[in-house]
């Protein structure tokens, strides 16, 4: 019978030559490309939305800017109507007929609702309309400002009988019965009738009168023209693709009071409220809201900003936006794009993979069971692969492989001569082995006790702590290369730098063993740096590290002299100083970074603090800090960080101390003389 055992062993062998050789062929197609299309689309989703709302923004800030040029213009006009020879020409006249003809032609003028003369005893002297009686509330900071001699502008809201008292029709338009809004929050008011007003005073003197203010003021409700005209200033002909709609609004509270929205064709969508999360947003947390939302009835880019009035309360909203669909639609049409290139260029790859596949494993295969002949004692096996047979590179490799296995079946047989000869010198040998190892224990026995040895140790200790903090750089930036390698290699650009500097710096280390040993000999480099161009380097090496925690940076750099330093050494000390503060903080906290020109015993310097919020160092182990290798992390140090920190500042003329206190955290800092 046939034997089973060795004809399946090198068909297993044989197929597993061929699956990892189809891997080859398959993974970039079927695995790799997929995952960097996926991780690229991704990218460019959350850039193509993060351009949605940069430009929406931007139409927020130009409607923002027309609204403070409304209240900047309303206030010139009425401080200027204070200022005017024909108003002092009436008053001097002191005819209440033509004062209150004066202002009924300036309020038409002016484009204003309401312009009345108020006196500081609370009185008002003339008023357009003419029937308007409006009341003089104290609690105005616009008119209180103005009766104190300052010209005042803001956004006020007037209740429906102040603006009764002013003019009926006034009211009447500012009236909005609330319309039920999908998403808004719940509320029992049936109708808004307060009024949103551009309120404008400026202080007037008039004779034998206290001081007297000169009060205008303009309805923003319903005021269509407003809000059309923001609307055609954000959002210009063919600023949009095709099917956007650019949209404006003001709000009172959360009800659109002004607005070119539309609940269905021909009518405005005035008296519907905004949605509950954009109000908590907007109006009770006065922050601005960028993003989608859910507009009337439909979605939209948004974007809208709290408006506060004359005495600080936000009691409005503006908004600008536009019609998610066609960019929604554009963005699925090109992700679509993508993958249906992808697939095209799958399907027509990977049969041509396949192909040139199979002409790889077929001589590998012969290859392989030639190699498991060999193996069980065969040497006369061969891939029987001939001078006139294919050219390529692993024909010629298994060319290569019968002349080896022919090598290696003559030296099999003078190995076997060797052997016998090499037993009877083994022998000998092994005597004298065995007498120079009796020596060899002796002289490790001196070796261990001498103080030499002693100072070795030290050094090799010291040399492995430095070490550590390249390597563990090196470690997270390669960590951070996986993330983003892949055919834009310059994303990658800071941390392949990085990987470069830290390479040089174990270089480095060996200089500086050498240093230690004999400093005159193997003196480092000093030069002119700022500490906080070194600072802003020393970074991105424990950026790792503070992304394990919940660690705030803050940065305060107001030196402006130089230090002469070894730029390595400078780093080293201060990245032991940032590894030692994050180390401190494990729940998360802060850490502070400053440069500062500090003088020192009379000499100009520089002074480099590195502070935490950490619990502080406890009296015993800050009496021993910067001992060598003294240390409280068991199983993560050597104790040498801190003391080689000092002697490199030490060596430079400079001083380090530190202050801890277990409420407020550590502070370490570092004197160096400037460089002359």
């Amino acid at each position: 019978m046939p034997e089973t055992t060795p004809a399946q062993g090198p068909r297993r062998r044989r197929l597993s030559v061929r699956v990892r050789l189809l891997a080859l062929a398959l993974l970039p197609t079927l695995v790799v490309l997929p995952i960097f299309l996926g991780v690229a689309m991704v990218r460019w989703n959350a850039k193509f939305d993060a351009l949605l709302k940069s430009k929406v923004n931007g139409d927020l800030t130009i409607a923002h800017q027309y609204v403070a040029r409304i209240l900047e213009n309303s206030g010139e006009k009425i401080d200027a109507l204070g200022s005017s020879a024909a108003f002092r020409d009436v008053i001097d006249s002191r005819d209440p007929a033509a004062l209150a003809a004066l202002l009924e032609r300036q309020r038409q003028k002016l484009g204003l609702d309401f312009l009345y003369l108020a006196s500081g005893a609370g009185t008002v002297l003339a008023a357009s309309p003419a029937t308007a009686r409006p009341r003089l509330s104290p609690d105005w900071p616009v008119i209180r400002k103005a009766l104190a001699g300052t010209p005042a502008t803001g956004i006020d809201i007037f209740e429906h009988a102040d603006l009764a008292a002013i003019s009926p029709d006034l009211a009447e338009r500012a009236k909005l019965e609330l319309v039920p809004t999908a998403n808004a929050l719940p509320s029992p008011r049936k109708v808004e009738d307060r009024g949103m007003m551009v309120h404008s005073a400026s202080p007037v003197s008039l004779p034998g009168q206290p001081a007297s203010a000169l009060v205008g003021g303009l309805l923003l409700n319903q005021n269509l023209v407003f809000i059309d005209t923001i609307n055609d200033l954000v959002y210009r002909e063919a600023s949009l693709p095709e099917g956007s709609q650019g949209t404006a609004t003001l709000f009172l509270d959360d009800v659109r009071i002004s607005t070119n929205v539309r609940l269905f064709e021909g009518r405005r969508a005035l008296g519907t409220r905004v949605s509950a999360v954009v109000r908590e947003r907007v109006l009770d947390e006065g922050r601005t809201w960028l993003d989608s939302a859910f507009v009337v009835n439909d979605w939209y880019i948004s974007a809208y900003e709290p408006i506060t009035d004359s005495r600080g309360r936000n009691v409005g909203m503006l908004y600008v936006g536009f019609l998610e669909a066609p960019f929604y639609q554009a963005k699925l049409a090109t992700l679509l794009a993508l993958g249906l290139g992808f697939l095209v260029v799958t399907a027509g790859s990977v049969p041509l993979f396949l192909r040139w596949a199979r002409g790889v494993f077929k001589p590998l295969e012969r290859m392989n069971q030639t190699i498991a002949r060999v193996e069980r004692g065969d040497l006369g096996a061969r891939t029987g692969t001939g001078a006139d047979s294919a050219s390529d590179e692993i024909a010629r490799v298994a060319r290569q492989l019968d002349d080896l296995l022919e090598q290696v079946q003559e030296r099999d047989r003078q190995l076997r001569r060797w052997n016998e000869e090499l037993n009877s010198r083994v022998e000998a040998r092994t005597r004298d082995l065995k007498m120079a190892n009796r020596r060899l224990e002796d002289a490790t026995k001196q070796l261990i006790l001498s103080e030499k040895l002693a100072a070795i140790g030290e050094i090799t200790a010291g040399v492995a702590h430095e070490i550590n903090n390249p390597i563990a750089v090196i470690q997270g930036n390669m960590e951070v290369l996986r993330m983003l390698l892949g055919r834009h290699a310059e994303l990658a650009s800071t941390e392949i730098r990085l990987i470069d500097e830290q390479v040089d710096r174990i270089n480095q280390i060996v200089m500086k063993l050498l240093q230690f040993a004999k400093p005159d000999e193997y003196a480092g480099q000093a030069d002119r740096h700022a500490p906080a161009d070194v600072i802003s380097d020393c970074l991105p090496l424990v950026r790792h590290l503070l992304r394990q925690g919940d660690i705030e940076v803050i940065r305060d750099n107001s030196a402006t002299r130089q230090v002469l330093m070894n730029r390595t050494e400078l780093q080293q000390v201060l990245v032991n100083l940032l590894v030692n503060a994050i180390h401190a903080m494990p729940q998360g906290g802060t850490l502070t970074l400053r440069s500062r020109d500090a003088e020192s015993d009379g000499r100009p310097g520089v002074a480099v603090e590195v502070a935490d919020t950490g619990p502080g160092i406890p009296a015993a182990v800050a009496a021993r800090i910067f001992d060598p290798f003294y240390t409280t992390k068991s199983r993560e140090g050597t104790g040498l960080g801190l003391s080689i920190t000092r002697t490199l500042v030490t060596r430079h003329g400079g001083t380090i101390d530190f202050q801890t206190d277990p409420d407020t955290g550590t502070q370490f800092r570092v004197w160096l003389p400037q460089a002359m």
